[in-house]
């Protein structure tokens, strides 16, 4: 209704003048009139909406002129108020959080220097106990840590000889260890050395399923006094493994400087958790194979080692290499090579053959030893590998070549290894037999 009534006044109105003065000009009706004696200011409302009027005619006039339906114009003008609306609602929102963020900052910093300053109190009073007690319980769990790492303990002495310069060690015996097999026991044994050197070694008697081994074995080292005080005496407690590599228990170390030698030592010490030491690289040898089937005929050839380890005082060895043929533990056949002085890196190329029958290849072991030669005492190895059908790794690709290419000398590089790691080895395949 309201569309039409717009449209009809336009056609009323043709006459009329398009400003606002001619309308004032236009006779009064009497209503007007009597407004107008009784107050000056009524004709201004008048006034005013015949000037919305206008305007609005005007602007439906335009929309007229616009090609679209009318119901196209409304959903217009619905979805622009809609994004006004959506826009304002937005920029309100953001500027009413900026405040309250801002508020609440204040807040928080005024109640922490001013007005919370109880509140803060109790809370770091409350933190401060929680820190308490975690530092406690920090503690406790290290202290359970330590008795849960209760090795056991050792008994041994000591003795310096200052005439004949022999420096004695007694492992006496060892109790409470902790069990290393399935069965709850352990086959302990104890393996002495000095540091830094670790030239001699000894081992005693492996105690079969024991916790509590008695020993009663003695070591000497022959060591002048006035070197003693940059030593360190080593005694490790190991677990015996007939199949892999011995786990170690624990260690008692001792510092030479610290002990007062004077008169004999006997004395218990807990066992402390030994450090993990990498691997000590003893070098490399080279040695080539050759088998010829027809003549029944093994020919090891010992090329060269390099890096070997230092063995003497001077930093150097005096290597040899020592070759043993094992069938079924049994030694059958021996021969060495010449000594080479002071180098870790000696050249050999020293052939040695042996006469084995092609039946019997797959019994046999060649053991190969790098020792370091010493005059006056026991010569010392420094490693040691064994090639065979019962080897491992490189060891064992390197004989399975040699057989597969007869006649052939075939060469590799081996990585030294410990010399009791290959004789347990050696010793566990025996006792398979």
């Amino acid at each position: 209704m309201k569309w039409n009534l717009f449209k009809k006044k336009p056609e009323a109105m043709v006459g009329t003048e398009p400003t606002g003065i001619g309308a004032m000009t236009t006779p009064p009706t009497p209503a007007v009139s009597t407004v107008a004696d009784n107050s000056t200011g009524a004709q201004e409302p008048g006034s005013k909406n015949d000037v919305f009027e206008e305007i609005k005619t005007k602007f439906l006039n335009e929309i007229d002129k616009i090609p679209l339906p009318s119901w196209a114009l409304i959903g217009i003008a619905v979805v622009a108020a809609l994004l006004i609306l959506t826009c304002c609602f937005c920029i309100i929102k953001k500027c009413f959080c900026k405040k309250k963020k801002n508020k609440k900052g204040k807040k928080d910093k005024g109640g922490f220097n001013m007005k919370n300053m109880k509140g803060d109190e109790k809370q770091q009073d409350d933190d401060d106990d929680d820190a308490e007690t975690g530092q406690t319980e920090e503690e406790e769990k290290e202290e359970e840590e330590k008795e849960a790492e209760k090795l056991g303990k050792l008994q041994y002495s000591l003795d310096y000889d200052f005439q004949d310069n022999k420096f004695t060690v007694g492992i006496l015996q060892a109790a409470d260890l902790i069990s290393m097999d399935t069965g709850g026991t352990s086959d302990p044994y104890v393996k002495v050395f000095i540091l830094p050197d670790k030239k001699k070694k000894f081992d005693t008697k492996v105690h079969k399923k024991t916790l509590n081994p008695v020993f009663n074995e003695t070591f000497i080292f022959k060591i002048p006094y006035q070197e003693l005080g940059g030593k360190t005496l080593v005694m490790s407690v190991y677990d015996f493994d007939r199949f892999s590599k011995h786990d170690i228990i624990g260690e008692v170390k001792i510092p030479m400087k610290t002990l007062d030698l004077g008169q004999p030592i006997e004395e218990w010490k807990d066992l402390d958790s030994a450090e993990k030491e990498e691997p000590e690289k003893l070098g490399d040898i080279c040695i080539s194979l050759r088998y010829v089937p027809t003549a029944g005929k093994l020919t090891i050839c010992i090329l060269e080692a390099k890096n070997l380890k230092k063995m003497d005082v001077g930093g150097l060895s005096d290597p040899y290499v020592k070759i043993h043929l094992l069938q079924n533990g049994k030694r059958l056949k021996k021969k060495k090579t010449t000594v080479k002085k002071n180098t870790l890196n000696p050249y050999y190329n020293e052939s040695f053959s042996f006469e084995i029958p092609l039946e019997q290849m797959q019994k046999i072991q060649a053991v190969v030893t790098v020792l370091d030669y010493d005059k006056i005492g026991k010569n010392d190895a420094i490693g040691k590998i064994f090639v065979g059908s019962k080897a491992t790794g490189t060891e064992l690709r390197h004989w399975s070549d040699m057989l597969a290419n007869p006649r052939r000398p075939i060469a590799q590089w081996h990585p030294l290894k410990p010399e009791e790691e290959v004789d347990a080895t050696l010793a566990a395949l025996a006792g398979k037999k």
